[in-house]
């Protein structure tokens, strides 16, 4: 199995959610058995709610432990931060509409768009890496081509 790279904080909140999600299954567990107190099982509907909650919440724990199983936090003192690299927040501009926007590299479980947390290993992630403050990347979208500047370089 491949290593997942996390900053301290990202493995902080995976086991976060992972705690949460745990402390749920009794009181599921205890749903469902009251549901099936309540007669045919078939036409229960509070009983096929709370069995599919059941289900999604442990296929969500079996997805966060594997990620747990496989993460290992950055050392951040060893990055090389004259270029970017897993943990950089960059400061990009768009070409063509002349906007910018941060962004901040993570490793997989901690990537967000709405926060601007974006995957080393997503198309914008990987042209990013190993580039500096200046360069010129192009990024293949649905949209189409992309063209960005950065302008600055952070950790």
């Amino acid at each position: 199995m491949s290593q997942i790279p996390v900053t301290a904080d990202g493995k902080r909140k995976l086991n976060q959610e992972l705690d949460e999600l745990t402390s749920r299954v009794p009181v599921i567990a205890k749903a469902i058995e009251e549901a099936r107190e309540k007669g045919d099982l078939r036409e229960n509907a509070e009983y096929h709610a709370a069995r599919e909650e059941m289900a999604m919440i442990n296929a969500r724990i079996a997805e966060l432990k594997g990620k747990l199983s496989r993460a290992v936090v950055v050392d951040e003192t060893q990055i090389d931060t004259s270029r970017v690299a897993f943990g950089a927040k960059i400061k990009l501009r768009e070409l063509k509409t002349k906007t910018s926007e941060d962004w901040q590299l993570v490793g997989e479980g901690e990537d967000d768009p709405l926060e601007n947390r974006i995957l080393t290993s997503s198309p914008m992630g990987a042209a990013l890496l190993g580039r500096k403050a200046g360069d010129t990347i192009e990024v293949h979208a649905p949209v189409g081509l992309l063209k960005f500047k950065i302008e600055k370089v952070t950790y």
